[in-house]
C-alpha cells in the first residue's frame, strides 16, 4: 500500500522543508541582561518628538545605517512590505511641503472633529509643517502592497509599524532628532517620491539634529503599572 499526504492525493506536492542557517545569538550574561535592558530604556525615554529642527547636514552613512536596521524587523511571512524614500534634495522637499500643507488645511479647517483638534491642542500643531523642507532629510515610508512587481504582504501595516519603531531607535541612537508626520489622505506622496501604486504611503519622517534651544510640549509618559500586567 502506497501512502500519501492530503496535498499529494490532491494532486499538489508538498512543499518541500525549509531552508535554515544556524541562529547567531547574541550571548548576554543573566547577570548583565537587566542593566542593558535599562540602560536602552535610559536612552529611549530621552527620545522626543521634534518639530524644530537645525539645516545642518547629517554624517555620513548614518541614514544608510538606520534603513538597514529597520529593514531587520520582522515581518508576516518575510515579505518584508517596506520601502524607505530617502529625501534630501530641496526643490522635491518643498514640493513635498507644499502638498502635504494642502492636506493640512483640509484636515483643520473641516476634517477633524473637535474632540480631535482637543486631542492635539496640548502638542500645538498646526497646517504648517515647515520641519518638511528644513530637516537635511525626510524619510518617507511606503507599504508595499500586491502589485506587478511585488508579492502579496501579509500583516502589512503591523509589519511596517515594527520596522518604523526599529528605525526611529536608531537614528536616536545616533543622536539624531525626528517626527512622525501622517498626513490623510497620503497618495500625493507617490507622485512627489515617483513610486508606483502599489506602493501607499505610511509615514513621512523628518530627521536631523534639533535646532539650537528647541522646545518640546511638556508631557508625561504614562507609568508601568498603567502599560504593564503581569498575568
Amino acid at each position: 500500500m502506497v501512502h500519501t499526504t492530503a496535498s499529494q492525493s490532491d494532486g499538489f506536492a508538498a512543499p518541500p522543508p525549509p531552508r535554515t542557517v544556524p541562529l547567531r545569538p547574541m550571548p548576554v550574561p543573566a547577570d548583565e541582561a537587566e542593566a542593558r535592558a535599562r540602560a536602552f530604556y535610559e536612552v529611549m525615554e530621552r527620545r522626543r518628538t521634534v518639530r524644530d529642527f537645525d539645516d545642518r547636514p547629517l554624517p555620513d552613512g548614518v541614514l544608510e545605517n538606520a534603513v538597514r536596521t529597520a529593514a531587520t524587523a520582522p515581518s508576516g511571512a518575510h515579505v518584508q512590505p517596506w520601502r524607505f524614500v530617502v529625501l534630501t534634495d530641496p526643490e522635491r522637499k518643498r514640493r513635498l511641503r507644499a502638498a502635504a500643507e494642502r492636506e493640512e488645511r483640509a484636515f483643520y479647517g473641516r476634517r477633524a472633529s473637535d474632540e480631535w483638534l482637543a486631542a492635539l491642542a496640548p502638542l500645538g500643531t498646526d497646517e504648517h509643517k515647515p520641519f518638511l523642507e528644513t530637516a537635511p532629510a525626510v524619510i518617507v515610508v511606503f507599504e508595499v502592497h500586491r502589485g506587478p512587481h511585488s508579492p502579496r504582504p501579509y500583516y502589512t501595516k503591523e509589519s511596517v509599524g515594527i520596522a518604523v519603531g526599529f528605525l526611529l531607535a536608531a537614528l536616536h541612537q545616533a543622536g539624531l532628532a525626528t517626527l512622525t508626520h501622517t498626513p490623510s489622505p497620503m497618495r500625493f506622496l507617490n507622485e512627489v517620491c515617483e513610486r508606483p501604486a502599489e506602493e501607499r504611503g505610511a509615514y513621512v519622517i523628518p530627521v536631523g539634529y534639533p535646532a539650537p534651544g528647541a522646545h518640546v510640549p511638556d508631557l508625561r509618559r504614562k507609568p508601568l503599572d498603567e502599560v504593564m500586567i503581569r498575568l
